[in-house]
């Protein structure tokens, strides 16, 4: 072997020596996976620590790694969640989920500033002028959605009948919000619990009943023998069976019955007991925490740059401005359940 040949042969050794090497290096790499723990912000004391339980055990359904929740106790008080929220950034975390309330909300927020991604578990519009996400199911939401469906259904005009409630507001509010795009009429109307009802002009198309209980189990019975079809928002939903009598026939825009009954049956399984709406929004966000760190995407980049994430309350896409988008399904009320009928895009 000359001296030419010598120095291919070991300069190809060397190439294959590197490669060999530097190989496991990079797919190491493409599977390091981020450890950092995302904080969960809960009352486990006070007066909604049965509550906080609840909706822990339902995200530590979600992720079965327990490293990968930090659970912090806020006492259910702003002071505590903003406590918890530092207390959070002081321990790594790459996110928070929760705290509760909107006052919570807020102050943890506030707390540690534009450092972590929150998705925050209240309802309330306003406070994603904290900078953290509105992660509740929203009376807007149910609003637009059910509006949106009736539209679709050759709905016109509207009467909207509140009780006064801060939900009822809300709704009332995105109806009027909705007539220029939707070509509807809405009128808004508020009534006193066990109060007459008010002269609302000519007969609507539909009544919208965005509260819940017997006021809106009455008004559903006295719309039975108009012709005037009746509209509901996640609140309406009542299982009974002379609940169901009264609203047979109400459209309600709701997260799937189906998808929930899966996820109460899993976490029944589980803990014991029946979990509600907040622990399904627990359950939820862990769910997305946990498909954004498999994506190596644990971030609010990765929350905004991700089209959709299937949740059992409902498919939902996050916005810069801190609202969600969250697909609803539409029931039709039936005297042995509810029924169905189509899903709603981004409300």
């Amino acid at each position: 072997m000359n001296r030419r040949d010598a120095l291919k042969l070991l300069r190809s050794g060397l190439v294959v020596s590197a490669a060999s090497s530097i190989a496991p290096q990079l797919h190491a790499a493409a599977k390091k996976r981020d450890r950092r723990p995302v904080a969960l912000l809960l009352p486990l004391t006070g007066e909604r620590a049965a509550l906080g339980l609840s909706m822990q055990r339902a995200a530590m359904l979600a992720e079965s790694d327990v490293s990968a929740l930090l659970t912090l106790d806020t006492g259910g008080t702003p002071a505590g969640a903003a406590a918890a929220a530092l207390q959070a950034r002081k321990r790594g975390a790459a996110m928070i989920l929760g705290p509760l309330s909107a006052g919570e909300t807020a102050a943890a927020a506030s707390a540690v500033g534009n450092t972590l991604p929150m998705i925050a578990f209240t309802n309330t519009p306003a406070a994603a002028a904290s900078g953290a996400f509105v992660f509740g199911l929203t009376a807007q939401q149910s609003t637009s959605s059910v509006l949106r469906y009736a539209r679709s259904r050759g709905v016109r005009s509207v009467v909207v009948i509140g009780d006064g409630s801060a939900w009822s507001e809300a709704a009332a509010q995105s109806a009027r919000s909705l007539q220029g795009e939707l070509g509807l009429d809405i009128r808004a109307v508020t009534v006193a619990p066990g109060a007459a009802l008010p002269a609302a002009g000519d007969p609507p198309d539909a009544v919208l009943l965005p509260g819940s209980g017997d006021a809106v189990l009455a008004a559903a019975r006295n719309l039975k023998e108009t012709g005037i079809q009746m509209l509901g928002t996640v609140q309406a939903l009542d299982n009974r069976p002379s609940a169901l009598d009264a609203l047979t026939g109400a459209w309600i825009a709701s997260p799937d019955p189906a998808a929930f009954g899966t996820f109460s049956g899993s976490y029944a399984a589980r803990n014991g007991g029946s979990p509600g709406a907040l622990a399904a929004l627990a359950y939820d966000a862990a769910g997305i925490t946990r498909t954004l760190r498999n994506a190596n995407a644990l971030s609010r980049e990765g929350l905004l740059g991700t089209e959709s994430f299937t949740c059992v309350t409902g498919a939902v896409r996050f916005r810069t401005d801190g609202s969600c988008a969250r697909d609803l399904a539409i029931l039709v009320a039936e005297r042995d359940g509810y029924r169905t009928v189509a899903t709603s895009r981004g409300a």
